[in-house]
C-alpha cells in the first residue's frame, strides 16, 4: 500500500485487469447462454405435408426460429469435384494454404506458420427434403455461407512439399523463414448429406424458405442432429460459466486483499490518533498540575515521563534528569537520555 492507504499501481492495475477480464468472460457467457436458450426454445417442425399448413397459420407466415432436419438435394445443376470422380455437391470450397517455419527471435525456436493464400467458394441453390421420398415437400436453403456452422466434408487433400536447393536453404536461414509446402484442400457439401437447419422458416408465395433469422440468433446448417447440436452449445455455456466464476473469484480475492490492507491501515491510523490524544491529554493534565503547584515542580520533573520528580544522578556524566522508574525502563546498555553517555552507576537523589 502506498502512503495514505491507497493501493499501489500494481495492485490497482491487477484489480482493473481482473475486473475487465471477468466482465468480458461474463459477456461471452451471457451470449452463449442466450444462444443455448434460443436453441432450446426453437420450434421443431417436420418435413411433411402439414408444414405448409403450419406456416399458413403462423403470424406473417413465418416461424422466427425453427429447427428442420432433411437431406440435401440440388435444385438445378450440381457442382462436380475437381479431383474426385462422381462426387456431386451444392457447396464447394477450394483452399490453398501455405505452410512454413518462422524463426522466433525471442525464444530462438522455429515455429509453424500457416497462411491461406487463396480460397474460392462455389454454391448452387439447394433444398432440404425428407429422407423418405414421395411427400413432395422441400425447403429452399437461403444464404448458406452466412451460417455460423456449415458442415463441409473434406473430399480431397494433398500436400505439395517445396523443393529447395542448397542456396535456398542458406537464404531461408538468413531471412528467418523456411517454406514447407502448399496444402491443397477441397471441401464440399455433398448431395444426399443429412443436414440440420436452424433459422427463420418463411412461406414466400409457394416456396418454403429457410434463411438467417432477423433476431440476432445464429444460423446453423450442421451435419449433427439437433440434440447433439444443442448439447454442444450447452457444453460451451458450461465452459464459459466456469471461466467466469474462476476469474470472478480471483477478482474478489484481489479486492479483498486491497480492502484488508486499507482496513489495517485505517486501524493503525486510528490507534495512532488515540495515542496522540492520550499524550496530549496527559500533557494538558501535567501543565494544569504544574501551574497549580508552581514552576519549581515543572523544573524538577523527569524528562522522560514528565510526571515524577527527578531522583537519579547518572555517573560519570553527572546529569540529574530521570526518576527511578524511567531509569529502570531504559534499554540495555543504559545511556543518559541527555548526552547519550554510558551510565556506569546511579546515585539516588533526595530532595528535602
Amino acid at each position: 500500500m502506498e502512503g495514505g492507504g491507497r493501493p499501489s499501481v500494481v495492485q490497482a492495475a491487477l484489480l482493473a485487469a481482473s475486473t475487465a477480464l471477468t466482465a468480458l468472460l461474463y459477456s461471452v457467457y451471457r451470449q452463449k447462454a442466450r444462444v443455448a436458450r434460443g436453441l432450446q426454445g426453437a420450434r421443431r417442425v417436420r418435413l411433411d405435408g402439414e408444414l405448409r399448413a403450419v406456416l399458413l397459420e403462423a403470424p406473417g407466415r413465418c416461424v422466427p426460429y425453427a429447427v428442420i432436419e432433411g437431406v440435401v438435394q440440388s435444385v438445378k445443376e450440381t457442382l462436380s469435384s475437381q479431383f474426385v470422380e462422381n462426387c456431386k455437391g451444392v457447396v464447394q470450397r477450394l483452399t490453398l494454404q501455405e505452410h512454413k517455419m518462422v524463426w522466433n527471435r525471442t525464444t530462438h525456436l522455429w515455429n509453424d506458420y500457416e497462411k491461406i493464400i487463396h480460397q474460392r467458394t462455389n454454391t448452387t441453390p439447394f433444398d432440404l427434403v425428407p429422407q423418405e421420398d414421395g411427400t413432395g415437400v422441400a425447403v429452399r436453403v437461403m444464404k448458406p455461407l452466412d451460417a455460423a456452422e456449415l458442415s463441409l466434408e473434406t473430399v480431397y487433400e494433398k500436400f505439395h512439399p517445396s523443393v529447395q536447393s542448397f542456396t535456398d536453404v542458406i537464404g531461408h536461414y538468413i531471412s528467418g523463414e523456411r517454406p514447407k509446402g502448399i496444402q491443397e484442400t477441397e471441401q464440399m457439401l455433398k448431395v444426399g448429406t443429412a443436414l440440420t437447419g436452424v433459422g427463420e422458416l418463411v412461406l414466400d408465395n409457394a416456396t418454403i424458405k429457410l434463411q438467417p433469422p432477423k433476431q440476432g440468433m445464429p444460423y446453423y446448417l450442421s451435419g449433427m442432429d439437433f440434440d447433439s447440436l444443442l448439447q454442444k452449445q450447452e457444453s460451451n455455456v458450461r465452459f464459459w460459466k466456469i471461466l467466469t466464476v474462476v476469474f470472478g473469484f480471483a477478482t474478489c480475492a484481489v479486492l479483498f486483499f486491497i480492502l484488508r490492507k486499507q482496513y489495517r491501515h485505517h486501524r493503525e491510523r486510528q490507534h495512532l490518533r488515540q495515542m496522540q490524544d492520550e499524550f496530549r491529554q496527559a500533557q494538558e493534565r501535567l501543565m494544569r498540575e504544574m501551574n497549580a503547584e508552581g514552576g519549581e515542580t515543572l523544573k524538577n520533573a523527569c524528562v522522560i515521563c514528565l510526571s515524577n520528580i527527578k531522583s537519579c544522578v547518572f555517573l560519570e556524566c553527572g546529569h540529574v534528569c530521570s526518576c527511578k522508574e524511567c531509569y529502570r525502563a531504559l534499554p540495555e546498555p543504559k545511556k543518559c537520555p541527555i548526552c547519550r553517555q554510558a551510565i556506569s552507576r546511579v546515585v539516588p537523589l533526595y530532595n528535602s
